[in-house]
């Protein structure tokens, strides 16, 4: 069975992310279609990037990165869970996708995000163009959830309709698209 990475984007006290990422953590494993494993950003801890070779070389020195390395490469497939801060997606998100290049390249990504009136779209948008930029595929068919607070009760995430649809959706595609990537993976 193929591996899912569920990543987890926020690191500040006081964050939602992880409960967001649960909640579709879960959708994903009855799903059935992957091996699911969450990776919390907070929990890696990667620091500002700190090597000093272009990612592309695969060149690391850090123990740290090589892990993250190892990690990534052997996903097939991934799910983003984002939060939207200043119109973007977080800068841990950003410098952890930045650690690394080959290890993204051909590979289907879905992203879950959730702010106030906007849903995380903005953020889902930006994530969306940076994902192309290191050669994976990011999905048209995302989950997005406006004023998202309302939806977290007794620290679980209760979702509507909409919200099960889309992630029914979103996996689907997933599933879908990891297939495709997998041929092209296998053929690079």
């Amino acid at each position: 069975m193929d591996n899912l990475k569920i990543i987890t984007a926020t690191v500040r006290p006081g964050r939602k992310g992880p409960i967001i990422t649960k909640w579709i953590a879960g959708k994903a494993t009855y799903h059935g279609g992957f091996n699911v494993e969450v990776l919390d950003l907070k929990e890696i801890n990667l620091p500002m990037m700190d090597e000093p070779n272009h990612p592309s070389l695969q060149k690391y020195e850090h123990e740290h990165t090589k892990k993250w390395s190892a990690t990534i490469n052997e996903a097939d497939a991934f799910i983003f869970v984002t939060s939207e801060y200043d119109f973007n997606y977080p800068a841990p998100l950003r410098n952890a996708l930045e650690y690394l290049f080959h290890e993204w390249n051909y590979k289907a990504a879905g992203i879950v995000s959730y702010g106030g009136i906007s849903a995380g779209t903005r953020a889902y948008n930006s994530l969306k163009s940076d994902l192309s930029s290191l050669k994976m595929a990011p999905l048209y068919t995302a989950v997005h959830i406006p004023f998202f607070t309302q939806f977290i009760k007794d620290g679980n995430l209760v979702p509507n309709d909409v919200m099960e649809k889309s992630a029914e959706n979103l996996l689907n595609e997933l599933t879908r698209w990891n297939k495709g990537m997998k041929i092209i993976r296998e053929n690079k």
